[in-house]
């Protein structure tokens, strides 16, 4: 297990794995295994299975042993076998052995079991998140093959990781071997603990050779991922529960992570201090700095954490003193790890992850920290970053599009290796916007309509012509709003505005046109043609409000355009009041409709009307039923029906 991954697997550590231990042997590595000596209890472990003993939860930890320590493929052989002894296992072993076998790069069988872990546990956003992209690998794929990648040129033969800008250094964790006589070892791998390391970043790209970083800040446990502020004068790093000479546990006597501020002054790192928000009894780790240098971010499984470690961020005061961490919550975090931040100057937030549809192990995912604190979609860099093995540590000079990250996969020259990366093109979500525009009384398609494309301050982007099939297709950014203008001769006019969600695919609209000069013939009610609200009249009177005689001034131009059109005005009531008393009313407001229309210069032979009363109400409201009084009015109304036009 190397530091990477003490942040957010300590507490599997701790998962009850029920089981009688059968030998000997076994008693000893189920105690290496529960003090985390998981090197040592591989080998006793696999020394008992060699001889044919099966046995579940020795297959559990065999597995979970290597996975602990990122060797996947390895892992994936006893969480097989693990399957094939018993299908029915927890649903955080479906996670796992998915995990290990796209290691192995079996997608299609890891597909499979992570279908089988969602059915588990449906509300766990990994599984979520990989059912609702199924087409994750098209997806990573077209996010892939920006960045051009090289060993760096100064690892070991151990594990290197994790690096910093540092003026013009760089700053990187490293297990190698310095020499000393003793050397202590890290008993969850068996390999010496990781102290910092700087080399020159040079002009060419290249990079010097590596010389250890100042003793103040190394110890005889894990230091690892620097920060540091814009001029050098302070530095945030993790380094195991250890400071002035005095080693922190938790109640299980382990020794957790930490986070730790250090001065430079005088040429020298000093005053090393903890953050106040580390505890004893959980992990933090991994820092980054805004870019204002207001907020720390970090990784930790403190309580409240999501998953098995989430990302936090910490508010700077201006009296350097801190706020309380904040959960950067389930925009970024999943049940999964989330680790290694770092933030580009161009505002955007690189981290790990084994909890988002990736090619395995940890990947490298990308959020644009937006103005308002909140996040865009995130998205997986792609390869040649990503692996089917752990990717993790990004960062990048943005103003150069120069940068490293570290990675385990095959090839390295150690655990761990840093690679030297150059972003040849930036990683822009794209969308196609597919619209078709139809009449909107016939939902016919039209074709020959203008369709232009706005940006959100209206921009004009791009214009087509609709075809045959009345569709059209604009290449668009994921999250953007844009705005769709769609004009045709006869028609009104239509925009409307369309938010672009942030991940590959397409998004479908329909605009529909209203004819700007509409079809009417004998049967049109002109009221529902022009738009005339249907309330004309107050309860119990059939006087014309003035509201009313506007909406009439319509009907009145539409007569006059058409001087042989003849229509019958029908008047409607509500349900209060007795069916003889409405069909009066009903008579009476007819009546003063045509008497408006005769007086304002329609001749009276063009004209015939009568009441309904209540008898054909357009809703439920009839006698003993309770409605309000906007559901009533709905009732009092008048038609306009043509019944000649010639």
């Amino acid at each position: 297990m190397k530091i990477k991954y003490i942040v957010s697997t300590i507490l599997f550590a701790l998962i009850a794995l029920k089981g009688n231990a059968q030998t000997a042997s076994q008693n000893k590595a189920d105690k290496d295994y529960t003090q985390y000596a998981y090197i040592d209890a591989i080998g006793t472990y696999e020394r008992v299975a060699e001889k044919g003993y099966k046995d579940e939860t020795m297959f559990q930890r065999l597995g979970n042993a290597y996975y602990f320590n990122g060797e996947l493929i390895k892992a994936a052989k006893w969480y097989n076998a693990l399957f094939e002894m018993n299908a029915e296992q927890e649903p955080e072993y479906y996670y796992r052995y998915a995990q290990t076998l796209k290691a192995m790069g079996d997608y299609a069988k890891a597909d499979k079991i992570l279908e089988a872990f969602n059915k588990k546990i449906a509300t766990d956003k990994r599984g979520i998140l990989f059912e609702n992209n199924k087409n994750y690998l098209e997806q990573i794929k077209a996010n892939s093959g920006r960045f051009e990648i090289a060993n760096a040129g100064i690892n070991s033969k151990q594990t290197d990781y994790g690096s910093a800008y540092y003026n013009n250094q760089i700053v990187f964790a490293s297990a190698r071997d310095t020499g000393g006589i003793s050397r202590k070892t890290f008993k969850w791998t068996n390999k010496a603990f990781t102290n910092l390391y700087l080399a020159e970043l040079k002009a060419d790209g290249t990079l010097g050779e590596p010389e250890r970083f100042q003793k103040k800040i190394n110890s005889k446990f894990n230091e690892s991922t620097p920060v540091f502020t814009k001029d050098g004068k302070t530095m945030y790093f993790t380094r195991n529960n250890y400071l002035k000479g005095k080693r922190g546990r938790d109640d299980q006597k382990i020794t957790l992570l930490k986070l730790y501020k250090a001065d430079f002054i005088k040429d020298k790192w000093t005053n090393v201090t903890e953050l106040p928000f580390n505890s004893n009894q959980y992990s933090t780790a991994h820092p980054a700095i805004s870019n204002d240098e207001k907020k720390l971010y970090f990784a930790s499984d403190m309580p409240g954490t999501l998953g098995q470690s989430d990302l936090y961020s910490v508010t700077i005061n201006d009296d350097k003193t801190f706020g309380k961490p904040e959960n950067l919550g389930p925009a970024i975090n999943t049940e999964g790890r989330e680790t290694f931040p770092f933030i580009a100057a161009d505002n955007q937030l690189y981290f790990a992850s084994d909890g988002r549809p990736g090619l395995g192990g940890l990947d490298v995912f990308v959020s644009t920290i937006k103005n308002d604190d909140t996040f865009t979609a995130v998205q997986n860099v792609g390869a040649p970053i990503n692996s089917k093995q752990d990717d993790f540590a990004f960062i990048i000079n943005s103003d150069t599009s120069n940068g490293f990250f570290s990675s385990n996969r095959e090839g390295g020259i150690g655990n761990d290796d840093i690679y030297k990366i150059t972003e040849t093109r930036k990683l822009l979500c794209e969308q196609k916007l597919k619209a078709t525009i139809v009449d909107l009384e016939t939902n016919k398609i039209l074709d020959n309509a203008k369709v232009t494309l706005l940006d959100e301050q209206f921009k004009v982007i791009d214009e087509v012509v609709t075809q045959a099939d009345g569709s059209f297709t604009f290449n668009v950014e994921c999250t953007k709003k844009y705005y769709v203008r769609a004009t045709k001769e006869d028609y009104e006019t239509k925009e409307i505005p369309v938010t672009i969600i942030g991940e590959a695919g397409e998004t479908s609209v329909v605009v529909a046109l209203e004819k700007r000069i509409k079809p009417i013939g004998v049967g049109t009610d002109l009221a529902k043609t022009l738009n005339i609200p249907i309330i004309y009249f107050d309860l119990d009177k059939s006087f014309i409000r003035k509201d009313a005689a506007f909406e009439l001034e319509k009907i009145l131009v539409v007569m006059k355009q058409y001087p042989k059109m003849k229509i019958d005005v029908r008047s409607h009531t509500d349900s209060r009041q007795t069916a003889e008393y409405n069909i009066a009313l009903s008579n009476r407001r007819a009546k003063a409709t045509v008497q408006w229309l005769t007086k304002n210069g329609i001749a009276s032979n063009r004209l015939t009307g009568k009441g309904y009363g209540e008898s054909q109400l357009i809703n439920n409201c009839a006698d003993g039923v309770s409605c309000t009084e906007a559901e009533h009015q709905l009732n009092r109304r008048s038609e306009f029906i043509i019944i000649s036009i010639e």
